[in-house]
């Protein structure tokens, strides 16, 4: 592992927690952790970082070989000096040129103190609501997660909703039924959660 200003991907989430301690810029890992347990694979990590704290974080990254899906389906050098398009939301990070993968930067939009879902903007909430504590870091909220995984239901996918929804207050599955429905109107997960 190189002595970089980056987190330790390799370690998982306890290494993104270490280097968040360590760095004040705005990271929240998400993952499957609202579960509390491992059931299922995980092929990869992901950190959520506003938009807005994009160069702060690409610094931090700076000895890091950073690479974004721009346009979408295609992995380009994202320079360290560069601010990235609108369009861009999706970042691959490795230690080294021609090394694995470690981890992915997902670049969530904001509108002040509010968190705006970048695939349908009327879907809104305030932004400390889109977090909760996973002992000691932040992860997205698990409805959240589970409006992002909804457009593609795919077996694991499916299973995350099968995980997740015996552990969402009434609160948090209105607000996804309520998510769902602006986003795609009839969807299939809406029955269960008002179940």
């Amino acid at each position: 592992m190189p002595a970089t200003a980056g987190p330790d991907p390799s370690a998982g989430p306890a290494g993104l927690v270490r280097h968040r301690e360590q760095e004040p810029a705005a990271e929240t890992a998400a993952g499957e952790l609202a579960v509390g347990r491992a059931y299922r694979e995980h092929g990869d990590v992901d950190v959520s970082v506003l938009r807005r704290d994009q160069r702060a974080v690409r610094r931090l990254l700076s000895g890091w070989d950073c690479h974004v899906a721009d346009p979408p389906g295609t992995l380009r050098p994202w320079p360290v000096d560069e601010t990235l398009p609108d369009r861009a939301h999706d970042v691959w990070v490795r230690e080294h040129p021609g090394g694995p993968w470690r981890f992915q930067l997902m670049l969530d939009e904001a509108d002040g103190d509010t968190w705006v879902y970048r695939r349908d903007a009327r879907i809104r909430r305030p932004l400390a609501s889109v977090t909760a504590d996973a002992g000691g870091f932040l992860r997205l909220a698990p409805e959240v997660q589970l409006l992002f995984k909804a457009k593609d239901p795919r077996p694991k996918t499916e299973l995350d909703f099968d995980q997740v929804l015996p552990l969402l207050t009434a609160r948090q599955r209105a607000w996804l039924d309520g998510a769902l429905e602006t986003e795609y109107g009839a969807h299939p997960w809406r029955e269960r959660l008002r179940g």
